[in-house]
């Protein structure tokens, strides 16, 4: 049985169509890449594995379960996302905010237990944030602010993270802290799937690509199977040669 399977899938948006009808696997234990150009689908697709849309047509399958047809609380405890771009609730600390990772798993008094209080110092402590656990969310560095919102992700404690254009607004330096951080979660069993615009950092960090342009399915494979200088042409309209990175084996595209 498939890990994670889209099968058939036709969404859109009023009378336009974006996904026409996309199958793909995505496997477990590993990091995928949504990539393409801009427009292409992969934010779509994104949500509607998260059931933020539901689709007109076709399956999602999560372990053989399928995931429009489960209730919101079973599905939040089994996939957690974090949306482009992410409201602050006013006030709210960096605890506060991982806290609310907690709301699938608490008692119907709303109230966080003892356990669930360990989970999020834990998961605090994963991000790197234990010791700013108690500052306010606004006084946070932006690569911070979204560490805290991946610790938040953490708490949810599910096998599935769902990232759309995490490294979105960060510096260079923060991008790779934070590439480095989902690395080290998948090491330690998680599944994360990400939209990314930066092919190269795709190909450094992630284990499978899924390319896409206008809502259909390209390629996929690890980056080495996936990247031709054919490809590139074909679905980013960028003249490329590809060139192996001595230090890390991993393809690289330099446009020519």
């Amino acid at each position: 049985m498939a890990y994670l399977s889209i099968e058939n899938l036709q969404v859109g948006y009023a009378d336009r169509v974006i996904l026409p009808q996309l199958s793909l696997q995505i496997p477990q234990g590993k990091i995928s890449a949504l990539i393409g150009p801009n427009g292409c689908g992969k934010s779509t697709l994104l949500k509607t594995i998260a059931r933020i849309l539901a689709p007109t047509q076709g399956r999602v399958l999560l372990q053989g379960d399928d995931l429009h047809r489960l209730d919101t609380r079973a599905v939040a405890r089994r996939l957690a996302l974090l949306p482009q771009a992410p409201i602050t609730p006013d006030g709210v600390s960096c605890r506060e905010l991982v806290g609310y990772g907690r709301a699938p798993w608490r008692s119907r008094w709303g109230r966080l237990s003892a356990e669930d209080r360990r989970l999020v110092d834990e998961a605090l402590q994963q991000v790197g944030l234990a010791e700013f656990a108690d500052r306010p969310l606004a006084a946070l560095s932006g690569g911070q602010r979204q560490r805290a919102w991946i610790a938040m992700t953490l708490a949810q404690q599910t096998d599935l993270i769902l990232l759309d254009e995490p490294t979105t607004w960060l510096d260079i330096a923060h991008q790779i802290e934070l590439l480095t951080l989902l690395r080290q979660l998948n090491q330690a069993g998680k599944t994360i799937v990400l939209v990314l615009h930066d092919l190269n950092q795709a190909c450094r960090y992630c284990d499978q690509l899924v390319v896409l342009r206008d809502g259909q399915l390209q390629a996929q494979g690890t980056p080495q199977q996936v990247f031709t200088a054919g490809l590139v042409q074909q679905v980013f309209d960028l003249p490329a040669e590809i060139h192996p990175d001595p230090v890390a084996g991993t393809p690289q595209l330099v446009p020519v």
